[in-house]
């Protein structure tokens, strides 16, 4: 008896001895697991941003991010969207009255006087190639009839691409702060990945864009006011442009809070990248923005290269609960039959190595009649990195009607009367 006591119990030691391994086990397969995805997200990259991203152009997607979503001053990178906003709002020939509010704007400035009247398309030069302050001053008042007016487009228009950490105060970036619409004060700031997400709609999605491209890419510009007594000259300080082949556009930026700014773009061999840097140094580390840049850019380059992730997908038919049979059968099992809304059959995606795409089918087990051919039945999803990056609609093929007691009655009599 004691011995038989005593091989249970070792058994029961056993077990439980082999359920904590395993268990243990378990924990340390999900820690590295979850450890190996982090790895796949980081790079060596050492940056001087203390908030910094790289985006994919095309998708949107952050390909680097370095305290991405740090809500932090942006100084003058402000104006590429006082620039798209103007494009949009206004016109290239508008005549701008400088008032005296504009015309009091601090350095950098074009030294307008109130009073003066200029072409709206010249102060768009003046604003994005010198980062004239009383430029940007004099185009808002001139679009959104205040400074105030505009802040509120340029806030709205942030929301509507999906900059929800960004808020707007001046169109000029210097450091400021206003009590927002929930009644919080709060100061004139955005994120990299904001700022990268406002550049992406400047170059790639604004009816303006190719205007926005134009101006941002001019070496110099010459102009005069309407009277023709004074004139200027403009010459762009976005030194990015002549750095790396395929330099796109971009914009400096600088205040006392911000530090030094800078959202730039470059296209090159088919893939379009946006670099975003917030307090990328202070005085005199004036050259820092451009050593994060050009590293950041080149990491794109030579680590991404676009991939086709496009698999049919195949689901097979599902049977149908109180559904009538294709056979008319009332023994019979109904099934209904899908087909995926995928649309494009080829899905090119800026991947580096190792990077796949998964795809996981959302059906439910079975379904219930009555069903309508063209409905949607459930969904394919697609995640990157476990963010969810496409979805496509599960459609049923097919009517299936409901088998109620009229219908068995009606296969009765037919049933009878053969």
């Amino acid at each position: 008896m004691e011995k038989r006591l005593r091989r249970y119990w070792r058994r029961v030691l056993a077990f439980v001895c082999c359920m904590i391994f395993l268990a243990t086990g378990g924990v340390f397969v999900q820690a590295a697991e979850n450890h190996t995805g982090k790895e796949e997200n980081s790079t060596n990259l050492q940056l001087y941003a203390q908030s910094a991203v790289l985006m994919d152009a095309d998708s949107g997607r952050i390909l680097f991010g370095k305290n991405e979503k740090e809500q932090m001053p942006m100084a003058s990178t402000t104006k590429i969207m006082t620039c798209i906003l103007a494009l949009e709002n206004g016109n290239m020939e508008d005549v701008v009255t400088v008032s005296a509010y504009a015309a009091g704007q601090p350095k950098v400035h074009l030294g307008i006087r109130e009073g003066q009247q200029f072409r709206l398309g010249d102060l768009l030069y003046s604003l994005m190639l010198e980062s004239h302050n009383d430029a940007a001053v004099a185009i808002a008042e001139h679009i959104g009839g205040s400074v105030e007016g505009f802040a509120g487009l340029m806030n709205r228009k942030a929301k509507d691409i999906g900059c929800f950490d960004t808020f707007f105060v001046t169109p000029n970036g210097l450091d400021a702060s206003a009590v927002d619409g929930g009644g919080n004060t709060r100061v004139h700031s955005t994120t990299a990945r904001d700022l990268a997400r406002i550049m992406k709609y400047c170059i790639t999605e604004s009816e303006k864009k190719d205007e926005f491209l134009e101006i941002t890419r001019t070496q110099s510009h010459f102009f005069t006011d309407e009277e023709g007594q004074s004139s200027y000259s403009c010459n762009n300080h976005n030194a990015f442009l002549t750095m790396m082949d395929g330099a796109l556009s971009g914009k400096t930026g600088f205040t006392n809070n911000a530090g030094y700014c800078y959202v730039g773009a470059l296209r090159r061999d088919g893939k379009t990248f946006i670099v975003a840097l917030l307090a990328c140094g202070w005085p005199n580390n004036k050259s820092y923005k451009w050593s994060d840049t050009k590293k950041l850019m080149t990491y794109g380059l030579e680590n991404y290269e676009y991939r086709n992730v496009y698999e049919p997908v195949s689901i097979k038919p599902l049977p149908v609960k109180d559904g009538i049979p294709e056979s008319g059968n009332p023994y019979e099992e109904a099934y209904v039959a899908f087909s995926v809304d995928e649309r494009e059959k080829e899905w090119n995606l800026l991947l580096k190595e190792g990077e796949g795409v998964e795809r996981k089918i959302h059906l439910p087990d079975g379904l219930n009649a009555p069903l309508e051919e063209g409905s949607v039945a459930g969904s394919v999803e697609y995640y990157l990195n476990g963010e969810l990056i496409k979805e496509c609609p599960i459609i049923i093929e097919a009517d299936v009607e409901k088998r109620n007691f009229q219908w068995i009655l009606r296969y009765i009599w037919k049933g009878y009367m053969l």
